[in-house]
């Protein structure tokens, strides 16, 4: 019988591709859905739905019978208090679930940096406190410490600008989200992945405008990268009393802090789980390609 897999969180930006990189692999993906016919409607056939709520423990231990193994890519709407509602608490939760239901191994989607130094960071506080869920858990667990997807690029771009918020000094080893998706499969299918903490990043580091300017040439020719001061953009986002640009403001606050630990970092789970080989420049043109005319 192939290897059961259930994804909670394969509706998002990083947690579709991964859906669909598990099933090109030969896994049986159980997707995990609050609404299961609007999961069926995104990512279509080949997959097996199931009805729960991370953050409803009790819909857990039905969707995990048979189950293998879990991945877990979380996230919130726009605030913290969402966030900890579904990365944490639900992180939690399936943990607990997981263990209960004998499941091999969880993998999860956490984020790159000295993120105990900078627990008063919200975003940090709450992966530090999924990650430590799946440690005491006793299920082999895999916590991927990703740096910064190159799928999030074009989300900078408002009109005709593309604006980093902020003072941003730290270069980043932007990650395809394609990439991530390999490794996720490697580590569930490789015993020596289990119990370890990976810092996953790409082939090259780029600052936040450097990184843009790589984007503007390649995909957006006539668009003007530029920056914003924090307090101004906060005041803004007060002003107009816009809670996505709110949570804007606090992840940016946070990324003006929080740096990678360096290339070396990354060498664990190269070994491991191969490297990404997908450059910033292949990324741009692979997503022209896609982009209207």
């Amino acid at each position: 019988m192939p290897h059961t897999v259930l994804i909670a969180g394969a509706t998002g930006r990083l947690g579709e591709p991964v859906a669909r990189r598990l099933l090109a692999d030969g896994y049986a993906v159980r997707i995990l859905a609050r609404n299961t016919t609007q999961a069926r409607q995104q990512l279509g056939e080949g997959f097996a739905y199931v009805a729960g709520d991370v953050t409803q423990a009790e819909s857990l231990p039905a969707a995990l019978v048979g189950v293998d193994s879990v991945y877990i890519s979380l996230r919130g709407t726009n605030t913290i208090a969402s966030y900890e509602q579904n990365e944490l608490l639900g992180t939690q939760n399936l943990a607990k679930a997981a263990a209960q239901a004998g499941v091999q191994r969880i993998v999860y989607l956490s984020g790159a940096g000295d993120l105990a130094a900078h627990a008063d960071f919200p975003v940090a506080r709450i992966k530090l406190g999924a990650e430590r869920a799946l440690i005491e858990s006793g299920v082999p667990y895999t916590i991927l410490r990703a740096t910064h997807f190159m799928e999030f690029l074009p989300m900078f771009v408002r009109g005709k600008r593309a604006t980093v918020i902020g003072h941003q000094p730290h270069a980043y080893h932007y990650l395809a989200v394609d990439d991530y998706a390999e490794m996720v499969s490697q580590a569930i299918k490789n015993s020596a992945a289990a119990n370890t903490t990976l810092t996953v990043y790409g082939p090259k580091a780029y600052t936040m405008q450097a990184a843009l300017e790589v984007y503007k040439q390649i995909c957006a020719p006539n668009i003007k990268v530029d920056s914003l001061p924090l307090p101004l953009f906060k005041f803004i986002a007060w002003l107009t009393r816009n809670p996505d640009m709110r949570w804007a403001a606090i992840l940016f606050s946070g990324f003006q802090r929080i740096a990678e630990l360096g290339a070396a970092q990354s060498k664990e789970a190269n070994e491991l789980l191969g490297e990404a080989g997908t450059t910033l420049e292949q990324w741009c043109e692979n997503y022209k390609m896609h982009l209207k005319p």
